[in-house]
């Protein structure tokens, strides 16, 4: 490996170049006008994985944007990782709050700014230079090597799991590796094991056939805000628990080990909620922060709305109101179960002088990877070897519904060896990615592909 972490030392700033120019692409996925430069930009993946040493490249298209498929399979009988992430980028609203132009790479305190640097070229990058690393160095890595890299993350990966179906066998691997989430901290080794899920709701309650003058009918009706925010009020109890009949018999409990590994992260509840700007924190009772985040699931009002918005006065009593509400999932939770959970406990609280419609809009099943896979254990010995310091094991709050499919199709464990922070402005101006991190996240690309060989 001596040979492979020098080499990578050596050509730190040739890769910082490289990245420069894959950053320089607007590939954008949700804008029309960006098509041409989704299509650049695929090709632009398709010749890095050539010249990382990939022996075929493939651009598929879909009926949205082309996935990059590359392969290396020149080591028979030896393990097989999947590289996955996403060459598509957020648009770049709103412009004037950028410090530097979105696509035009600038660098300012040993951090890169451009759309997309840490989510997710910058991420992605890191493992198409850790393997050309092997094959300009020893001849070749120790492990059989592919890549799948799409264009419509930012857009839900409608094709991607389509994608996946119609090539289990081309997908077939040992371990799916992905650096699309964060570090702990800044310099922490961190490797996500959880994803919390998704069932995301919306409620619309009706009152009257029309909008209504509140001073000649308030009183007469029930008014269907009134309704919903009591509806609302009721899917909590005083200790913060979600009131849905069943909700938690399919939750997974928190091991003894996961919570005393939490303790040791340290976490301050005092400077969390100091950054927040709240005085106090609030949540499901018995548990901490980091157990809710991470472990518990949870239910809150997206979004509400109904009657006058505008500026000023009117004084209507309104005929709709409407509610987003999104539920975060934890292991064995089943969002379709949830759904119907929910829309049943829904329909037993409204009152008889309204009629409410529930609507399941979409969901996603949470994930979770065994701290005592081999995969899991290569990853944490090789960012630990890159760092200089003992890996963390942390959970995420949020949802990325493509792991659970990897897991359930190709029956393979997926790493989440994040090199981005939180705090890196991801979908907002002045997005950036710490170029350290970068360079460690190469080299614990390359630790990762060697660990895993033996393991």
């Amino acid at each position: 490996m001596e040979e492979v972490i020098k080499y990578i030392n050596e050509n730190r700033e040739a890769f910082i170049n490289e990245l420069k120019d894959f950053l320089r692409i607007p590939s954008i996925s949700t804008l029309t006008e960006n098509k041409k430069d989704i299509n650049d930009c695929a090709n632009f993946v398709m010749e890095k994985l050539k010249q990382a040493g990939m022996s075929r490249v493939k651009i598929f298209q879909s009926e949205g944007h082309p996935i990059v498929y590359g392969e290396w399979l020149g080591a028979p009988g030896k393990p097989t990782i999947l590289v996955y992430g996403h060459y598509d980028v957020q648009p770049v609203d709103p412009i004037d709050l950028w410090d530097s132009p979105p696509f035009e790479p600038t660098i300012k305190n040993e951090k890169i700014y451009a759309r997309g640097a840490t989510d997710d070229k910058g991420q992605i990058f890191m493992h198409f230079k850790s393997v050309e690393s092997f094959f300009r160095t020893v001849g070749s890595p120790p492990v059989n090597i592919k890549f799948l890299i799409e264009g419509e993350e930012e857009i839900g990966s409608e094709h991607l799991e389509p994608f996946i179906n119609n090539n289990i066998d081309l997908l077939k691997c040992d371990a799916v590796l992905i650096s699309d989430t964060s570090l702990y901290a800044p310099g922490v080794p961190t490797l996500t094991y959880g994803l919390r899920g998704l069932a995301y709701m919306e409620v619309e309650v009706t009152g009257p056939n029309r909008d209504l003058h509140s001073g000649t009918f308030g009183g007469s009706v029930g008014n269907p805000i009134n309704t919903l925010a009591h509806i609302i009020n009721k899917l909590h109890d005083k200790d913060g628990k979600i009131t849905i009949p069943g909700f938690y018999k399919d939750v997974l409990k928190l091991t003894k080990k996961e919570r005393e590994n939490y303790k040791l992260l340290k976490f301050s509840e005092k400077k969390f909620a100091k950054e927040l700007g709240v005085s106090k924190l609030h949540g499901e009772k018995g548990f901490s922060t980091l157990e809710r985040i991470w472990a518990r699931p949870t239910l809150d009002c997206n979004g509400i709305f109904g009657g006058f918005t505008g500026k000023g006065a009117k004084t209507v009593l309104p005929s709709k109101a409407t509610a987003k509400i999104s539920m975060r999932l934890v292991p064995n939770q089943d969002p379709n179960k949830v759904a119907k959970q929910f829309t049943k406990h829904i329909q037993k609280l409204a009152p008889k002088f309204v009629k409410v419609k529930v609507s399941n809009l979409h969901g996603g099943f949470p994930s979770m990877t065994s701290l005592d896979s081999r995969a899991t254990i290569a990853a944490a010995k090789a960012m630990e070897k890159a760092f200089g310091k003992k890996t963390v094991f942390i959970r995420e709050g949020g949802s990325i519904p493509i792991v659970t499919v990897f897991a359930k199709k190709l029956k393979a464990p997926v790493v989440l060896m994040g090199l981005g922070l939180n705090s890196e402005n991801l979908h907002s101006p002045n997005e950036h990615f710490d170029l350290n991190h970068f360079h460690l996240g190469i080299i614990s690309s390359a630790n990762f592909i060697k660990e895993f060989s033996t393991a």
